[in-house]
């Protein structure tokens, strides 16, 4: 008998150390899991702040996208706008050296016209002087080619100049000029000389009505502003 309760009380304690032991154990992994839990909602919280934030992120380059497309048409518009004024002011800035306002300058050609220097006997000496028509066929055909301004005898033409003959001197805009006529022009010359020169041509016509006609290039040719007011002058 008493061996069996030797035994039994070996059991028991055996069975108690066991218990204390497991408990001891689970009390010490407690904490463990406790940080480990802490540790897990802080990773959580922080992988929700990063979502919130790569949200609000994805938000703003949307924005921003939209405020870059506004912003590019507000470009154009301005681009446009831009285009429009320049082509008003270059307009403006066309009508004022056309009328006279501004000085111009630039290379361009003259022309001289002259009397024939020879003429028959028997013929009428009006089919060999320069005349109004010759004169207004030549300025017509430098304005057709393009040209930005044309003086006669120095005279700047004007929108509204006007000019004629009256037997060896010509009156523009009320001032008179003797022969030989120097019509100079401001344009691209490469243009203005072959419009003039082409058969049959201005030059031509002039030289079939006995006129000598000279064509020169010029590289700068420069031309006041009309600053005074011709109904006054005249």
């Amino acid at each position: 008998m008493n061996g069996k309760y030797a035994i039994l009380a070996f059991v028991f304690l055996v069975l108690g150390f066991l218990i204390s032991f497991s408990y001891q154990l689970t009390k010490e992994r407690k904490p463990n899991n406790t940080i480990a839990e802490e540790q897990w909602n802080k990773e959580y919280e922080t992988r929700s702040l990063l979502i919130k934030q790569e949200e609000s992120n994805a938000k703003l380059q949307k924005e921003l996208k939209q405020k870059q497309e506004k912003v590019r048409e507000f470009e154009k518009e301005l681009k446009d706008q831009k285009q429009v004024y320049f082509n008003l002011v270059e307009d403006v800035e066309k009508y004022r050296m056309f009328v006279g306002e501004v000085g111009v300058s630039g290379s361009g050609i003259e022309i001289t016209l002259e009397d024939s220097s020879y003429i028959p006997d028997g013929e009428n000496v009006n089919n060999y002087i320069v005349h109004e028509s010759h004169i207004s066929k030549v300025v017509n055909e430098l304005f057709i080619s393009g040209a930005n301004a044309v003086a006669i005898n120095g005279q700047r033409l004007l929108n509204d100049s006007y000019f004629y003959c009256n037997g060896p001197v010509i009156t523009i805009d009320g001032n008179q000029y003797p022969a030989p006529f120097v019509i100079t022009a401001i344009g691209d010359p490469t243009v203005l000389i072959p419009a003039l020169n082409i058969a049959g041509g201005v030059t031509d016509q002039l030289a079939f009505d006995n006129v000598v006609v000279t064509v020169e290039k010029k590289d700068e040719v420069k031309m006041e502003p009309v600053l005074q007011d011709k109904n006054a002058s005249s």
